[in-house]
């Protein structure tokens, strides 16, 4: 059984508190991707530019050279306003925080999953904060957001002196569906992009196939070209009060991370997942599910 130390970090997954404490050793992956060719998504004109500095996209239009199309990645920006980024705030920090992995914090509201084994419990899961009810409601703005149906939001806190980070990861493809939606509070940061080269079973990928898309066969056609070399980086500006959705190849063959060195201060994320389709009203599993999608039509 894998050890957990005291700050919620196991196995390779580690912190500056742990790495000092038990002299862990780890990479530093920026120096790595480094190497690589590097691109910025600019969100306002959905399209990538060459380069590592996040905030060059802030100078749209007057981009230089020539723009790329990377398709599957949705940002709103200023999705909350300023006050209701505020009150979400103080709304999250008076529920109870646990430790997780890499320096981070977690608040979860969810069912329990196993991801190797493909079982889903209910476990102690009764619905979600309704202090954080609006920003759900919120998705029905998002034309990309339409039927979706929350089942998991997770609250992940970033903070640069436990030197918070996530590595390299695809989300779970056997339970979590087809849009990765995370909402930043507070904090700007940056979600760094690899192309994935690995075996198709981890990450449940080898599950994909087995299901249709739901989403609009407009957008689900859209996201599969993209005419750049495999070896490259792609760096999406996370602003505070932004909101981003990942969906189709940047969903499933890129994988995320968060590099430690792009949090600088306190930051906040909620992030939101769906069921894949067979668990869904319908699907062949539909039953399997039934009680969870109930809970997760609660707030309290």
């Amino acid at each position: 059984m894998e050890t957990i130390r005291p700050c919620g970090c196991k196995g390779i997954r580690s912190c500056l508190i742990c790495e000092t404490k038990y002299e862990i050793s780890k990479p530093n992956l920026k120096n790595e991707l480094q190497k690589s060719k590097s691109y910025i998504y600019c969100p306002y004109c959905d399209k990538l530019l060459s380069g590592w500095d996040v905030d060059e996209y802030k100078k749209h239009p007057y981009h230089d050279g020539k723009l790329i199309n990377y398709p599957g990645v949705y940002i709103k920006l200023d999705f909350l306003k300023e006050d209701e980024a505020e009150e979400l705030m103080k709304a999250l920090d008076d529920l109870p925080w646990q430790s997780s992995q890499s320096g981070r914090r977690k608040q979860n509201f969810g069912p329990k999953c196993n991801f190797k084994k493909r079982k889903l419990q209910l476990g102690s899961f009764n619905g979600f904060p309704k202090t954080t009810q609006f920003v759900q409601k919120k998705f029905e703005e998002i034309s990309l957001l339409h039927g979706f149906k929350t089942v998991e939001q997770c609250t992940l806190e970033y903070n640069p002196e436990r030197g918070a980070s996530i590595d390299p990861h695809v989300d779970d493809c056997w339970i979590w569906g087809e849009r990765i939606i995370t909402v930043n509070v507070l904090g700007d940061s940056v979600l760094t992009m690899t192309p994935y080269h690995g075996p198709i079973t981890r990450y449940n990928l080898d599950y994909v196939s087995s299901y249709d898309s739901i989403l609009e066969k407009d957008i689900y056609d859209d996201t599969h070209s993209l005419g750049i070399d495999n070896n490259i980086v792609v760096r999406l500006p996370m602003p505070a009060r932004s909101l981003m959705v990942l969906y189709g190849s940047a969903r499933y063959k890129w994988e995320h991370a968060v590099l430690r060195q792009d949090v600088t201060s306190r930051r906040v994320c909620l992030a939101y997942r769906e069921l894949t389709p067979p668990y869904l009203k319908n699907g062949q599993h539909q039953k399997e599910t039934s009680e969870i999608l109930r809970q997760a039509s609660f707030f309290w």
